[in-house]
């Protein structure tokens, strides 16, 4: 048995070696292991219309992905159309999947400040309703007392005279339907139009001067 073992090693080992000399003979690279994916970490915002919210915070660095869905409310799996009515509780919002090694979530908040407009109240821009309110739902006790910092420090600077925006502990996150999630990209004339039309953009610029 040790020396069948013996054997195939010697066998295999040779084969290994014989595939990278082919490679370097060709001129290739010889194939790379991946490296184990990074510890990712997740943050919650509500922004207003979680199209834009995605839209924004992929273009973050360190940020993976942003998923679209529905939070805060009471009824279980919400659909667009129940929550669009204003009567669940529940608020657009964006679950934020990022590497912490590229940016933390101190970063992430600043960020979530900037592309809002947190002197509204149960609304954002042109969307009207709780369920456009702005919140951070916080998931841990970390993330709450970084939030609370985080806007205590806005509160001080005296910049806005009453900021709306909610923290609270994170519920039960539903994905919105699959049309939703990435729509920028799969509808980018009708996303650009709406973004427009919304005023997003210009009452981020009126609030904040400029987004980082």
């Amino acid at each position: 048995m040790l020396n069948f073992i013996s054997f195939t090693c010697r066998f295999f080992g040779g084969v290994a070696a014989l595939l990278l000399t082919s490679y370097s003979l060709a001129g290739d690279a010889p194939p790379q292991i991946k490296p184990p994916q990074a510890q990712l970490a997740t943050a919650i915002f509500a922004g207003g219309c979680f199209w834009c919210s995605e839209a924004d915070f992929e273009k973050l660095a360190g940020v993976v992905t942003a998923e679209s869905g529905y939070i805060g409310g009471q009824l279980k799996n919400p659909t667009y159309e129940q929550v669009s009515q204003g009567f669940t509780g529940h608020a657009e919002a964006v679950r934020v999947t990022y590497n912490p090694k590229l940016v933390n979530y101190e970063k992430l908040l600043d960020y979530f400040w900037h592309h809002i407009d947190p002197t509204a109240k149960d609304q954002q821009f042109c969307d009207v309703g709780s369920q456009y309110r702005s919140a951070i739902f916080y998931q841990d006790e970390v993330q709450k007392k970084v939030a609370e910092t985080s806007k205590a420090a806005l509160e001080r600077n005296g910049k806005f005279a009453k900021i709306y925006t909610e923290i609270t502990a994170a519920s039960q996150f539903y994905l919105a339907e699959e049309y939703h999630q990435d729509y920028y990209k799969k509808n980018p004339v009708r996303y650009k139009y709406y973004r427009r039309s919304c005023g997003r953009d210009a009452r981020i610029n009126e609030v904040w001067g400029s987004s980082p």
